[in-house]
């Protein structure tokens, strides 16, 4: 059956486990969304996009091509958003090189653009989430790690060569958790690689001078430990998961301190573990930015937990298509 959307964008998710296409229109609701696995062990890059195109096909039949507008596409770095190159990420063997715009733009004879997953979830939240209305606004993703993308002066901000916003490279303190290859760095702190680092040097310590500790009873079962046992020990009161976050969202603090100083953006929008336990993290977060922070410039800067949840990636895909900067 065909559709009676006159004008629709598609945006696609490239992931190393899922991939996805969606349907959307420019008042940011989505019309439809085709999700497949990526397997990318069984099968390359070339059989991947196959798989793009077949679905795009079919869901040409029921989306006329000539109503198609733009096409955006979100995928984790090392990538070059001005030439529309992937360049060999981590979670994607193969992909080397890979001149993904061109495809795609080629194919479909529309503009097309391509932005990492953090700066696509950042336009996403910017757009219709948490930071919508703002010109100077932080997404941090605090998730499996600590990425951020940046919206400054109204307009994305990529970097020289797309490495704009790689907060979680950022050391700040002389040792401790390892993130982004850098002990004591902000993801090592504050990601969910992190914390679960963190919370096996913690509850390994207690245990070891005979300390109990609810959650974990054995130092075997503190190596197997996640961030999400802790944040939910932490929101039943227990004493060391709300130490082990204290830890996390002190940190969390002083990397905002540093991002408020140097950007003094009106918004900090934060992700995944954060906006699932904003209360857990807010109180040490405040009084952190209350000691380390230019005074006038947190006053400005509101700290939000992330609106759009799980659906982020769907709605960071479709926003890249639908930021006209790109174009």
């Amino acid at each position: 059956m065909r559709t009676e959307l006159h004008e629709y964008f598609i945006g696609i998710d490239i992931g190393g486990t899922k991939c996805a296409i969606v349907i959307g229109d420019k008042e940011f609701k989505i019309h439809r969304k085709v999700q497949f696995d990526t397997k990318t062990e069984q099968r390359g890059y070339d059989d991947i996009l196959d798989e793009f195109h077949r679905n795009i096909e079919k869901l040409f039949l029921e989306y006329p091509k000539e109503n198609l507008k733009r096409i955006g596409i979100s995928c984790g770095g090392p990538l070059d958003s001005k030439k529309g190159i992937i360049y060999s990420p981590p979670n994607l063997p193969g992909w080397d090189n890979v001149p993904i715009v061109e495809i795609f733009g080629k194919k479909y004879g529309v503009p097309t653009a391509i932005q990492n997953d953090a700066n696509a979830c950042a336009l996403a939240e910017w757009l219709m989430g948490a930071g919508n209305g703002t010109q100077n606004m932080i997404f941090l993703t605090f998730g499996t790690g600590m990425g951020s993308g940046l919206i400054i002066n109204g307009q994305l901000y990529a970097g020289t060569n797309d490495l704009g916003g790689e907060v979680g490279h950022i050391r700040l303190a002389k040792d401790g958790p390892v993130g982004f290859g850098k002990a004591g760095s902000f993801e090592g702190f504050c990601s969910g690689g992190g914390i679960a680092q963190l919370a096996k040097t913690v509850v390994t310590d207690k245990l070891d001078k005979g300390e109990p500790v609810a959650f974990c009873a054995t130092v075997e079962e503190a190596n197997q430990l996640t961030a999400r046992t802790v944040a939910i020990a932490a929101n039943n009161g227990d004493k060391v998961a709300n130490e082990i976050i204290k830890i996390s969202g002190e940190y969390l603090g002083r990397g905002l301190a540093v991002l408020i100083d140097i950007i003094n953006p009106e918004c900090i929008v934060i992700g995944s573990i954060y906006a699932r336990n904003e209360s857990l993290f807010k109180p040490h977060v405040d009084h952190i930015l209350q000691e380390e922070a230019i005074p006038s410039a947190v006053e400005v800067c509101q700290i939000k937990p992330a609106q759009l949840g799980e659906s982020i990636g769907d709605f960071a895909a479709l926003c890249v298509a639908l930021y006209e900067n790109e174009f």
